[in-house]
């Protein structure tokens, strides 16, 4: 039998939300496989849809600049907050950030070569973290563009300008007003700081993730003992509510509350005079993917050993 270590336990807990119990015995009916695990608890209804985000351990800031028909989001991080709020650290991201805008720059390695006042950017870090004393480091960087329309951005829990914790890019393809287009794409880059959306539309969902999704809806709706017919219409309403929480077109604006995203589209391209396209989207959330330090876990332990 597969060994289940207390840390793989608390992982898994933390990912899906279940009972300290039901993740060890998940783990051990799937040897430890962690995906599997998870896919054994939702179809035993031990788990949310989707798995929780570990918790961030990053501190710093998220940074956006802009210039009409294109934009950069940057995250740059430290060791703490007290940090983040340092204007010479809030200077900097911004300073960076510009410069990858104006340089169409595309990766963190050619954002860290770019000169800043006769320096590397790398190297002006550097300087920084000797100065305030605490590491720092430029962990991931994105560019938008479109050849016809706007890029608009979204700084969520802001420090300074165009600097926070949530940082949103939207791409609006459109022949319209950018006025009118900057205001309808800074909305929708607030729904999607909010809502975490995946995907634009469906088909950019992967294709392992659909066939996932849908397997584990399939087996949950067999277990109830209806007719294949009716259980196939169970599968396609659990897909709905599926494509409904992680695809953008398909979610609820958050604004209204009432209509699809599409729809606010459809309705946008009345207005301002011309079709409106989502080309595509970044969300960047402070610290996420980073897990922090792990919190004691001595009385879980004890419990799931005396189990």
């Amino acid at each position: 039998m597969t060994e289940i270590g207390a840390s793989l336990v608390k992982e898994l807990r933390e990912k899906s939300g279940a009972g300290m119990l039901d993740c060890k015995k998940a783990l051990m009916e799937n040897q430890g496989d962690m995906e599997a695990a998870i896919d054994y608890l939702r179809k035993k209804g031990l788990a949310t849809a989707a798995k929780k985000s570990g918790r961030a351990a990053a501190e710093g800031l998220v940074g956006v600049a802009s210039r009409d028909n294109s934009a950069v989001v940057i995250e740059l991080n430290a060791e703490t907050d007290f940090v983040a709020r340092n204007e010479h650290f809030q200077k900097f991201l911004a300073q960076i950030a510009g410069l990858a805008l104006k340089n169409r720059v595309e990766t963190v390695a050619a954002l860290k070569a770019l000169d800043l006042n006769g320096k590397t950017a790398e190297a002006t870090l550097t300087d920084l973290i000797a100065m305030i004393g605490e590491n720092m480091s430029l962990r991931r960087m994105q560019r938008l563009a479109v050849n016809q329309g706007v890029v608009a951005t979204y700084v969520h829990n802001a420090l300074a300008p165009n600097c926070g914790k949530i940082g949103v890019l939207v791409a609006l393809e459109s022949s319209g007003s950018p006025e009118k287009l900057l205001a309808l794409g800074r909305q929708i880059a607030m729904h999607v700081a909010a809502t975490r959306p995946e995907s634009t539309d469906i088909a950019g969902l992967g294709k392992d993730i659909v066939a996932r999704e849908r397997s584990v809806h399939a087996d949950k709706a067999k277990q109830s003992g209806k007719p294949a017919e009716i259980v196939e219409k169970i599968v396609e309403g659990g897909m709905r509510k599926f494509y409904e929480q992680v695809v953008l077109l398909e979610q609820t604006f958050v604004i209204d509350g009432e209509s699809k995203v599409s729809a606010v589209l459809e309705k946008a391209a009345g207005e301002i005079g011309a079709a409106v396209k989502i080309a595509g989207f970044i969300r960047y959330e402070l610290g996420e993917g980073v897990e922090k330090k792990a919190d004691d876990f001595a009385a879980d332990v004890a419990k799931m050993a005396a189990g």
